[in-house]
């Protein structure tokens, strides 16, 4: 994929086998033996665009969107001429002439806006419908994972707000999630495959980017 798809938000998750056997989607550790120890870290968001699933997916919807991106673009390029004939040739004009313009620039920027947040939300709403759907398949993948390593917790790091300040490269199981992901699943490898940022254990805040944007063009909330 070659544009940068919207960032997914998700809640900050604390992951245990405890938590995830309140949930209903995995069952109690055994109670023989020795208490599992260990703490494992996880960007729940990256590991989402790593999987295969995933890139095919987000991949597919980008591709879905580009008649709209399109059709808002020269929505765009209508406008901006339109703003540049006026400030250019405003003065040559007869008044009835450059109310006119200006009317046309209002109605059409008006058209662009309306057209632009309906986009963002389509785009936003059919993104978050992948993200619940890997999302939930992938909550039994660190299921078996936390229990077949001996871990007592795993952190989802992807929120701003995570507690966790610093953990050790080496505490970082996002590869092995979605990798593991991977040959549960059976999907594979997306032909032109995206790469992924690194994970990190406090990723950067900022709210999600509007692909389906034009240059220019920020939309506002409805």
């Amino acid at each position: 994929m070659k544009r940068t798809f919207a960032r997914v938000v998700l809640p900050l998750v604390l992951l245990s086998v405890t938590a995830l056997a309140q949930t209903g989607n995995a069952t109690p550790a055994p109670s023989t033996g020795p208490a599992p120890t260990k703490v494992g870290i996880i960007n729940v968001q990256q590991a989402i665009l790593l999987t295969n699933e995933g890139k095919r997916d987000f991949e597919a919807l980008e591709k879905k969107f580009e008649p709209k991106r399109t059709e808002l673009q020269n929505l765009q390029k209508e406008v901006d001429d339109l703003k540049k004939q006026l400030s250019t040739q405003g003065d040559k004009l007869n008044e009835e002439a450059r109310n006119k313009m200006a009317k046309d620039i209002d109605s059409k920027s008006k058209t662009l806006q309306r057209s632009l947040e309906d986009a963002q939300q389509d785009f936003q709403s059919q993104q978050g419908d992948i993200v619940n759907r890997i999302g939930q398949k992938l909550m039994d993948v660190i299921d078996k994972y936390a229990k077949s390593n001996s871990y007592a917790a795993i952190l989802d790091v992807s929120n701003p707000q995570s507690p966790v300040l610093w953990a050790a490269a080496n505490t970082d199981v996002t590869q092995d999630i979605s990798q593991a992901y991977n040959a549960q699943s059976n999907v594979p490898a997306p032909a032109s495959t995206p790469s992924a940022p690194s994970a990190t254990a406090r990723p950067s805040s900022g709210g999600p980017t509007h692909p389906i944007a034009p240059a220019g063009t920020k939309a506002t909330p409805k």
